[in-house]
């Protein structure tokens, strides 16, 4: 390997493990120069012993993998754009059945896949569903989806409803089996038996649920969209605590309800019900009727999102005043908006112009990439 070569995997390990330890993985130095150690060792061209080695060496706990998982894609994106030294190319023909024998064999890759009887299932879902589309496909605008290509938007909430009800809170709580020991409740315990230990008690972190209010713009510019946020809400409402769904177009209406069928077409299917679909706009009445009614639903552990390009007939001081009241209550306000992933795209309409100074996260909704970008938001 050449030191060009050297430089280009240095630098991608180190931006890949400092990624990690954003998202709250205890990834050290001393991970990071263990982990260059390895990727030095292990064959470069193979995918899944990449990810298992690494894995090994950069996770600690079984509630970090989903973030590894999620991380590891741009990291092998960026690693597949890295010059290849010599050696793998000459050994990149051979790379299919070397991968059967080394399964036979019980290699590196058989034993990390094995290790500490990881499940099957794990090393399936290393590939997410816009990593294994085309980047044509992760990158077209919804407005342009066939019948057949919207069905990816259900597999891809599928794997991003697993991976949040996975994801751990703060909190503790007791379980008759784990691999954490309870010492305070264990010590307790050994107060009726004389001071001596008999019996061991485990926690575990309880799974992170937080409250989730939808609010969806269904004017006629915003139909697609609302339509493939709603079905994205319908799929993640097992992941949350609360799911709070309204629409609005020149009125408010609250369609929790609507969304809690066995189906999402069966959900459609009432949804056409709803009065004002596909009609005009009023942003900041819409939300003034919201702060009227059910401000009881937010508090510092909801998450607001707002989905709407911004176009408002109404008064942008009742567009402020709404999402003020919103911001101090909500622990996290979303805007998202379509149009924002047009490159030309400036937030200059009067019901943008408002609304930015309250907004926690501004980003778009357009693609399947950012369907999938939504997801390390919707976490507290």
């Amino acid at each position: 390997m050449t030191i060009s070569e050297n430089e280009s995997l240095l630098d991608n390990t180190v931006l890949f493990c400092r990624a990690l330890r954003e998202r709250g993985l205890l990834v050290t130095p001393s991970e990071a120069i263990e982990s260059v150690v390895v990727l030095d060792l292990i064959d470069l061209g193979n995918r899944q012993e990449t990810f298992l080695s690494l894995r090994s060496v950069l996770t600690s706990r079984r509630e970090d993998f989903p973030v590894f998982e999620e991380l590891f894609e741009d990291f092998w994106n960026r690693l597949s754009r890295t010059p290849k030294p010599r050696k793998l190319i000459e050994r990149e023909s051979e790379h299919q059945v070397r991968l059967s024998s080394t399964r036979r064999g019980k290699g590196l890759a058989f034993f990390l896949e094995h290790w500490g009887n990881a499940e099957s299932r794990e090393a399936e879902s290393i590939s997410t569903p816009v990593a294994s589309s085309t980047v044509s496909m992760a990158e077209k605008d919804f407005s342009l989806f066939t019948s057949e290509e919207l069905e990816e938007i259900s597999r891809l909430t599928r794997r991003i409803v697993r991976r949040l009800a996975r994801a751990p809170s703060r909190r503790w709580e007791p379980v008759r089996r784990g691999q954490r020991v309870n010492l305070r409740r264990t010590l307790r315990r050994s107060l009726t038996t004389a001071g001596e230990v008999i019996q061991l008690s485990f926690r575990r972190r309880k799974p992170k649920k937080t409250r989730l209010v939808v609010i969806s713009d269904v004017s006629g510019s915003m139909d697609i969209y609302s339509r493939i946020l709603l079905q994205f809400v319908y799929g993640l409402q097992t992941s949350f605590a609360r799911v709070e769904t309204f629409v609005f177009s020149t009125s408010l209406e609250r369609i929790t309800a609507h969304l809690k069928q066995r189906s999402y077409d069966e959900a459609l299917g009432r949804l056409s019900s709803v009065q004002g679909w596909s009609g005009g706009t009023m942003i900041g009445a819409s939300l003034s009727a919201f702060n009227s009614l059910w401000s009881n639903l937010v508090d510092k552990r909801t998450i607001v999102i707002i989905l709407s390009d911004g176009w408002d007939t109404g008064e942008p001081s009742e567009l402020a005043a709404s999402l003020a009241h919103i911001k101090d209550r909500a622990g996290r306000l979303i805007w998202l908006n379509p149009l924002l992933g047009s490159p030309s795209y400036q937030p200059l309409v009067r019901g943008m112009q408002a609304a930015i100074p309250f907004i926690d996260v501004f980003a778009p909704l357009h693609n399947l990439a950012t369907l999938r970008a939504l997801e390390q938001h919707l976490v507290l």
